[in-house]
């Protein structure tokens, strides 16, 4: 696909924005604008400005500075205020803008930020991160969603974005990065907790290379379907060995709130009884597993 020159709007400077910014100029977009009030004030407003000038950013002072400057609009503040950020730009954006939100945040979140533009006749589209620009500067994955969606990944895919369009409905893409970040943060905040406690306990090392050696032994998505299929079998042991996982966190003065978080949650399945619905036999498929767990989940809570 051939490069056009557009002008490009981002709304927010922080890490992402700053990725976006720096790796375009160095691609060639030659007209990029940013609008961030902690760049006018605050703690980090020479750091912002600093970043923006060593990648050739212009930081505007005003959201109808940036729509004026404009033609498509990138969002990147924190998912919290994405509304209030597309508030600010309903009155100052037109039918020739495209803007793009692709802070982490519910569908809900960006079916309203559609709702606050619809007047304005700006095209609207969301996306979802997978990546991140300290790894990957400008080109980490983005699963783009919402009536813009093709035209974002058009106007901006030449200059080495990585654009995947996954569907026209709204949402659709910030969907499979926050659900997608059940397994992300949760790992972080699991290694975080393992890594304390084998540290207190001295096997630090040993724990780690153990469960690297489990984690590398086959595919990831192996790893998936094996705990997922065996889940409704073995739950209850696992519940209670994760218990006991609980108790050696606390053994040495730590609150185990991920481990026990772990242990409901598969004591919760346990109390299904889905071992006896299965005769004892793990399932073929892990999606069969997943089926009947949510069946009796939602016969218990309808019940």
């Amino acid at each position: 696909m051939e490069r056009r020159q557009i002008r490009l709007g981002l709304v927010g400077y922080g890490e992402v924005g700053n990725g976006l910014g720096t790796g375009l100029r160095q691609e060639g977009l030659k007209a990029i604008a940013a609008y961030d009030i902690a760049a006018l004030e605050g703690p980090y407003s020479t750091l912002i400005q600093g970043r923006a000038r060593e990648a050739g950013v212009t930081l505007v002072s005003s959201p109808a500075e940036l729509a004026k400057a404009a033609d498509y609009i990138i969002s990147v503040v924190p998912g919290s205020e994405s509304a209030a950020a597309a508030s600010a730009y309903r009155d100052h954006v037109g039918p020739r803008h495209v803007y793009v939100d692709i802070a982490s945040a519910t569908p809900s979140v960006k079916r309203r930020v559609g709702e606050v533009l619809e007047p304005s006749g700006a095209a609207v589209g969301d996306g979802g991160i997978m990546g991140s620009p300290l790894q990957d500067g400008h080109r980490f994955l983005i699963k783009a969603s919402g009536p813009a969606a093709q035209a974002f990944h058009d106007a901006l895919s030449p200059w080495n974005m990585r654009i995947d369009v996954v569907s026209s409905t709204l949402g659709t893409g910030s969907g499979i990065k926050i659900v997608r970040s059940v397994v992300m943060k949760g790992m972080e905040a699991l290694f975080l907790e393992c890594a304390l406690a084998s540290e207190r306990h001295g096997i630090q090392d040993e724990v780690f290379e153990s469960i690297c050696a489990f984690m590398d032994a086959r595919p990831f998505m192996d790893t998936v379907r094996f705990l997922l299929r065996t889940d409704v079998i073995h739950a209850e042991r696992r519940a209670e060995e994760a218990g006991m996982s609980a108790d050696a966190l606390d053994e040495v003065g730590l609150e185990p709130m991920m481990t026990r978080s772990t242990a409901r949650t598969l004591q919760r399945v346990a109390d299904l009884n889905l071992k006896q619905q299965f005769g004892g036999m793990v399932p073929d498929d892990y999606k069969t597993a997943v089926e009947a767990i949510d069946r009796r989940l939602r016969s218990v809570t309808s019940a």
